[in-house]
């Protein structure tokens, strides 16, 4: 359980700087400045080290990830202790010669690794080719304890699944986190561009009022150009901070900044108390969950 009744929280939204030791660097003078407005837990965007590399398919790209505990982590673990802060990344692990993920570390406010989690829902889309280069998590859905509370932490696609946001509650989470890149092709239209986007935060805003938990999710912004040729993707921020009836706590636009928020961590408690969704599920009724499909 959260220490803090009234947490606050920072996501940093950024643009991709170039490489890991720019972006690094970048991420160290944020997290430096946003504790030192009384940030206690900062997100991060996905795979914040460098582009979005998944716009096309290329076995140099490998070359990107690293292990778990590596040299991302120890600086990062460094930068956390240093501020007194709860971090929470995202990096291209290498498990093993030819076994990738997608995978968000926790770094509790002493520097150590509180935990981490692998992006369980791996896209395969124009532009977003992840199967490509990730294999599917395999650690479930499970909180990770720190000292600002429990912690479900998702990864981007993992966002569009019920099913992930319920565990991770039905696990005792006191907060849903997700590290995200999400974008959209310049080329569609405004109003395709303005559905894509608002979906997003819908299904966001979903995950909070059905679990009674407030949802914290950081993208990034600016346009990356894309190695086929073809026209990149905008990637449209919105970052936003959710309280548990989905209520906005704080929400960014389009470009570079530190998102601030003060989640009250009591709420949850009411909120749940007059919408006691969890008392009320049918879980003798849910068996075909498990099945594809109802054919």
């Amino acid at each position: 359980m959260s220490k803090y009744s009234k947490l606050p929280v920072a996501l940093i939204q950024d643009r991709n700087q170039g490489g890991a030791e720019e972006n690094l660097a970048h991420i160290e003078s944020k997290v430096a400045e946003a504790a030192g407005n009384g940030a206690k837990l900062i997100l991060l965007q996905e795979l914040h080290n460098g582009p979005y590399f998944c716009q096309h398919e290329d076995v140099a790209e490998f070359d990107l990830a690293e292990p778990i505990p590596g040299p991302s982590t120890e600086r990062l673990s460094k930068l956390a202790k240093q501020h007194g802060v709860v971090l929470v990344s995202s990096l291209f692990e290498k498990r093993a010669a030819g076994l990738y993920h997608n995978t968000a570390v926790v770094y509790d406010a002493d520097g150590s690794i509180a935990g981490k989690y692998r992006k369980m829902h791996i896209p395969d889309d124009p532009g977003f080719y992840e199967k490509f280069y990730f294999t599917p998590g395999d650690l479930g859905f499970e909180p990770i304890d720190t000292s600002v509370g429990r912690l479900g932490v998702l990864v981007c696609w993992d966002q569009w699944y019920p099913e992930g946001a319920r565990l991770m509650a039905l696990a005792g989470a006191e907060l849903l986190l997700y590290p995200t890149a999400i974008g959209w092709d310049p080329s569609d239209s405004d109003d395709e561009k303005d559905r894509q986007r608002d979906a997003w935060i819908l299904s966001h805003r979903g995950h909070a009022v059905a679990n009674g938990l407030p949802v914290l999710s950081c993208n990034r912004v600016g346009h990356e150009t894309s190695p086929l040729g073809a026209t990149g993707i905008d990637f449209w921020g919105h970052s936003h901070v959710l309280g548990p009836q989905g209520e906005f706590l704080a929400q960014a636009g389009t470009d570079p900044t530190i998102l601030y928020a003060e989640v009250d961590m009591q709420r949850s408690e009411h909120v749940r108390r007059i919408w006691p969704f969890l008392r009320d599920r049918r879980i003798d009724a849910y068996q075909d969950l498990l099945k594809r499909y109802r054919d």
